[in-house]
């Protein structure tokens, strides 16, 4: 068995004199008063409002710069029976972005259409080719949704053709911003909007929100949009806090009570059980499958599914959308491994600090994908290339802690174009620069990361003993959803555990590990716990050894039964160091 490299740090409890009166006045556990000081709940009220999240609690709309502008130039369109396009990029935040504000303006007026870019013909964001289809189309306004905020000249080639546009995005802008009618972006340096980390889809919604404020329509018409808030949120891991927390719990109780058809139809082909779908079914079954339309096929794919209006419709689609997510996942297998062995066999063009790979012929729809991937197996900042349109384009994925977007930006000069935040970004090169790129980037990581974001880390949020798994405790824990960044599920540590005779090797090629654990302090005490890609520790604890484990707890739904799980996510010998 292999000795954890992860280093394990847990937390230390914030204030211990204002968990404990927490503790007494809500009449929970320690540690779960813990939980709350480290997500900055100090009161009462504090803990009312992060337990009952509310929808009269999002901010006002028109708190975010240019949305009068916005809206009465929607309000305009749509009162003027002008044709308006609805843009978006062809991602899962992009489509859903594209699917929530078209199924919100048709209700309007019937001159909508929607346009999403092809991957591989046009690239991300606003496009030439999607604007002179606009044109051809009599289209007088373009709304954009998760893009635009850069698209300067196209925002000026689009306005010498008569076309007016909206910009709807989450990226960090330029000093300079397009010349758009209105620009909603709450991350420009002149937006004061209280909550800065939404999603392009919930940039749209609110202006969504906006318009309905604004000519006193029925607050009802924003409900059903919620169902694609929370699969944009979850998929796009933003922070789950703040307005996004409110709108992916209300997404949730959307998604599992009343989803549109095209979700529904999700639902049953990842085999998910209706009514029970959480972020985590969100992030590796719905998302991925979105994902894999704009990946293997169309993105216009995923906005069909998405507005699908009959059952008949909306299952034909997502078949379609599945079959390309089983295709994608074949490619991306057969691709990950290439690039392993290219990292082993001394044949990328870069692994001093960076790891940088490289071949012309690999599916640029699965390379964002191939990055993670390598990221997890090297742990270094990462780029996957390919060659698409005559340029070399591809993906980078960062480690903990390291601004992988400042690096691709110290290449600036270097590159056509390029985009993302700190932990993922794109980027789209000539050949000819592609080796000084390799040179740059690995001198601006070994000059900027730290010995410790070289590290992966369990970060432990508390000690826990099998005895402190009650029904109680379990059911206010399960009050802390939806879990995502800034609100992550919590780690516990419990030591000296073992397995009580029925370990085994599950799932493909038996590579993962269930568990039937008990606490040496606890003896009679079993907790199911299952172990994802940790068998090479199968031999040890077979052998009765005990161990310490980190996990989260989470509920396993089966055939209509609910029971508690732990999801361990690492494991270390007894006398191993922590």
């Amino acid at each position: 068995m292999g000795i954890s490299e992860r280093q394990w740090t847990v937390k230390d409890v914030a204030d211990a004199e204002v968990s404990a009166r927490l503790a007494a006045e809500l009449g929970i556990d320690r540690v779960l008063a813990d939980l709350l000081v480290q997500r900055g709940i100090r009161s009462f009220e504090d803990a009312r409002s992060f337990f009952r999240p509310r929808l009269e609690n999002l901010h006002d709309p028109f708190l975010m710069t240019d949305m009068d502008k916005a809206v009465e130039r929607l309000h305009k369109a749509i009162s003027g029976r002008e044709k308006i396009l609805v843009y978006g990029d062809y991602d899962v935040d992009g489509t859903t972005a594209v699917a929530q504000l078209y199924s919100f303006v048709k209700q309007f007026t019937p001159k909508v259409e929607f346009y999403i870019p092809d991957r591989y013909d046009e690239g991300y964001g606003l496009s030439y080719k999607a604007l002179d289809w606009a044109s051809d189309n009599g289209i007088n306004l373009v709304i954009t949704l998760d893009c635009g905020i850069k698209a300067i000249e196209k925002v000026e080639y689009a306005r010498g053709k008569g076309i007016e546009v909206i910009i709807c995005d989450h990226h960090l802008p330029e000093e300079v911003l397009p010349a758009a009618v209105a620009i909603l972006d709450p991350k420009r340096e002149d937006c004061h909007y209280p909550f800065d980390d939404l999603c392009g889809c919930g940039v749209g919604f609110k202006l969504a929100q906006g318009y309905v404020k604004k000519y006193g329509l029925d607050a009802s018409l924003l409900e059903p949009l919620l169902d694609l808030q929370v699969v944009s949120i979850a998929s796009d891991l933003v922070s789950m806090t703040g307005e996004n927390r409110i709108l992916a719990y209300f997404g949730l109780k959307r998604l599992n009570e009343n989803p549109r058809k095209g979700l529904l139809a999700m639902i049953n082909l990842a085999k998910l059980e209706p009514g029970h779908v959480g972020i985590d079914d969100i992030v590796f079954k719905i998302g991925p499958r979105i994902n894999a339309a704009g990946r293997m096929e169309s993105g216009r794919l995923a906005v069909e599914l998405l507005t699908a209006t009959d059952d008949k419709t909306a299952f034909r689609v997502a078949e379609e959308i599945n079959d390309s997510n089983n295709e994608r996942k074949s490619i991306d297998r057969e691709i990950t491994q290439e690039a392993l062995e290219m990292v082993q066999q001394g044949r990328a063009l870069e692994t001093e600090n960076v790891t940088i790979v490289y071949n012309p012929t690999w599916n640029k729809g699965v390379v964002g994908i191939v990055a993670s991937r390598l990221v997890e197996a090297f742990y270094k900042p990462t780029v996957v290339l390919t060659k698409s349109n005559g340029f070399v384009t591809g993906s980078a994925r960062s480690v903990q802690g390291f601004d992988l977007y400042s690096s691709i930006e110290s290449c600036s000069e270097l590159l056509e174009n390029f985009g993302g935040h700190m932990y993922a970004a794109g980027l789209t090169m000539k050949e000819e620069y592609l080796e000084e790129f390799c040179k740059r980037m690995n001198s601006f990581v070994a000059g900027n990361i730290t010995r410790e974001e070289l590290t992966p880390v369990v970060e432990i949020d508390a000690r826990l003993d099998f005895s402190q798994i009650t029904p109680k405790f379990t059911r206010i824990l399960k009050q802390f959803q939806p879990f995502g960044p800034g609100n992550s599920n919590p780690v516990f540590l419990t030591e000296d555990v073992y397995d009580a005779g029925n370990g085994r090797k599950v799932g493909a090629g038996g590579l993962h590990l269930k568990l039937d654990l008990m606490q040496e302090s606890q003896p009679y005490r079993q907790i199911a716990a299952i172990g994802f890609n940790m068998a090479d520790f199968y031999d040890y604890i077979k052998a009765g050894n005990p161990i310490d484990i980190c996990y989260s707890i989470v509920e396993n739904f089966y055939r209509g039964s609910s029971t508690v799980q732990l999801r361990l996510k690492d494991i270390r010998e007894r006398d191993e160091l922590i």
